[in-house]
């Protein structure tokens, strides 16, 4: 199943589509990568969907990626006698370690670590932000603060710290367990929540070592700051903008601008970039999006990002399988757009100074120049397609791999159409066959030309050096 568009979607399973015919439907109706959210469902649940994706990939013939999404520290309150309180506006309000119920005077706060952070002048958001603090006091099991925004506050509510780099790491024990589940079960990325430095990412990196592609969601104000989001882009495998939690703490007129910003960061890059959170919100309960929805989308895509993602709409929504489909609809016509045309080809990023780069970036224009039907990349890595995915051509790009597992870590890049070889080849002719023989299954006719990246000697990893034109 060839998709017709360049950008991918990711669909987040629930209870809304943990089904076999409703994965298929999801599979059908465009997604290319499923969501396997942590943060809710057990692990019996995700091996079963995981388990029913792998049928799906045997029977349809195409990679189909799978991402682990890592649940990462939850900073909540306690709980209040009644249940609830309602903190006034100016009131002063009371955040420690005592485990008593609270009341609108005062709660528990059973996070230490915060308090050790804290400083006079700092804000906390509580609920998602609908209700703001201002600390005017505190010590090292104590806050004491005057509530800016008030409002009724409930038992185990968030907390958020905008201005605070908290001494926490971004695995907590229960992301360490699902880690190894998700490793030991066969899921193609990891995403990290909660990254405030480069160093989350390196952790994380360290314990997958290899074994997965991992992804760094950026949502703290302390990681899309330019001198740690250099850092964290180089580190990472790929990013994502994950605006929901990014929005609590950032003002949000900040953040269309933080997410270009950090799109245009990872197209530089090359590294594949997802736009996240409350995409098509309102198709959780009604079967279209609204016009700004619609909109929101399509920028993400004039954008250049790699991947837009559903969370709720999919995995308890009323409409998944409309969600996707409309997602596909608006991908494709605004690709089909002239003005993204333009876009892109202004968008155009100069090589770095490398092999590798020089060799994707001619191909680009050795494939716009002959009008080839595709580019062929011979990839283990991954590496090669990733590279030829940052010149973003106007042609397709065939990611062939003798890896089944970077055949679907790559269903995340622009682009690229990942294909898996099952066979390691071994010198120039039978890759000119094996390439001439993939494009001609679905991408070029028969006299078509195509151009081929790959690397000598073959099977190494990052070791793009070749370019070659073939006919098919």
């Amino acid at each position: 199943m060839r998709r017709s568009r360049n950008a991918k979607i990711i669909a987040t399973l629930g209870p809304a589509s943990g089904t076999p015919e409703k994965i298929a439907a999801l599979f059908r109706a465009g997604a290319d990568v499923f969501r396997l959210n942590m943060s809710h469902g057990s692990h019996e649940e995700h091996r079963a969907r995981l388990n029913v994706i792998r049928r799906l990939e045997e029977e349809m013939g195409r990679p189909i990626g799978i991402l682990l999404d890592l649940q990462g520290p939850k900073l909540r309150i306690g709980d209040f006698s009644q249940g609830s309180a309602y903190l006034e506006k100016d009131a002063s309000f009371r955040l420690d370690l005592d485990p008593h119920l609270g009341n609108e005077k005062r709660i528990c706060l059973p996070h230490p670590e915060i308090f050790a952070a804290l400083k006079p002048g700092e804000e906390l958001l509580l609920d998602d932000g609908r209700l703001k603090l201002l600390v005017e006091r505190c010590g090292a099991d104590y806050a004491n603060t005057r509530v800016i925004e008030g409002g009724q506050l409930s038992n185990h509510k968030g907390v958020n710290l905008p201005g605070v780099i908290l001494p926490l790491t971004a695995l907590t024990p229960k992301d360490v367990e699902d880690l190894d589940f998700g490793l030991d079960i066969g899921v193609d990325w990891i995403a990290l929540s909660f990254v405030q430095r480069t160093s989350d990412v390196t952790e994380l990196k360290m314990k997958v070592a290899g074994r997965a592609g991992v992804l760094a969601k950026l949502e703290k104000p302390s990681a899309v700051v330019s001198s740690e989001l250099a850092g964290i882009i180089a580190e990472a495998d790929a990013l994502m903008v994950a605006r929901g939690d990014l929005g609590v703490e950032c003002p949000p007129e900040r953040v269309p601008i933080l997410q270009k910003q950090i799109v245009a960061a990872c197209r530089q890059a090359g590294k594949p970039v997802v736009v996240a959170t409350q995409m098509l919100e309102s198709m959780v309960t009604a079967p279209v999006p609204t016009r700004a929805e619609a909109s929101d989308v399509a920028t993400a895509v004039y954008d250049g990002a790699d991947a837009v993602m559903l969370s709720a709409e999919t995995a308890a929504g009323q409409h998944p399988l409309e969600a996707v489909a409309i997602m596909d609809r608006i991908i494709q016509s605004v690709e089909a757009d002239p003005l993204f045309e333009r876009i892109r080809t202004a968008d155009q990023r100069d090589p770095t100074p490398t092999m590798a780069d020089a060799i994707a970036s001619a191909a680009r224009q050795v494939a716009h120049t002959i009008k080839a039907s595709a580019i062929v990349t011979y990839t283990s890595s991954g590496f090669s397609a990733m590279r030829v995915a940052r010149e973003r051509p106007d042609v397709p790009i065939l990611g062939l791999t003798p890896r089944s597992g970077t055949a679907r870590r790559l269903t995340l890049a622009w682009g690229v159409h990942p294909i898996y070889t099952n066979r390691e080849i071994k010198n120039v002719p039978e890759m000119v066959e094996v390439a001439a023989h993939a494009a001609a299954q679905d991408y070029a006719k028969r006299g078509g030309q195509i151009v081929i990246v790959a690397g000598v000697p073959f099977g190494a990893e990052g070791t793009t050096n070749m370019l070659r034109v073939a006919r098919v």
